[in-house]
C-alpha cells in the first residue's frame, strides 16, 4: 500500500501536496488533544485547592499559570511539528 501511494505521489506531485497537508493537520490536531486535557487538570485542581485552602490562593495562581504554560509548550512542539511536516 505504501509503494503504490509512493508511486502516486511521484506522478502528481500535487497530491503529494495535500496529502503533506491532511498529515500536517491530523498531526496537529492530535499534539493539540493532550494540552488541552492537562490544561482542564491543572485549572480544575486550582480550583478545588482555592476552595479547600483560601489563604493559599495566590501561591495556588502562581502554580497554576507555571503548570498552564508548561502544558501549552507542549501545544508549540505540535504546532512546529505540522510547520515540519508541510514543507
Amino acid at each position: 500500500m505504501l509503494r503504490l501511494l509512493l508511486a502516486v505521489t511521484q506522478l502528481q506531485p500535487d497530491l503529494k501536496a495535500g496529502l503533506q497537508s491532511i498529515g500536517a493537520g491530523i498531526a496537529y490536531g492530535a499534539a493539540a488533544i493532550g494540552p488541552g486535557i492537562g490544561i482542564g487538570l491543572v485549572v480544575g485542581n486550582a480550583i478545588q485547592a482555592m476552595a479547600r485552602q483560601p489563604e493559599m490562593q495566590g501561591t495556588i495562581r502562581t502554580t497554576m499559570f507555571l503548570g498552564i504554560a508548561f502544558t501549552e509548550a507542549l501545544a508549540l512542539f505540535g504546532f512546529v511539528l505540522f510547520f515540519l511536516a508541510k514543507s
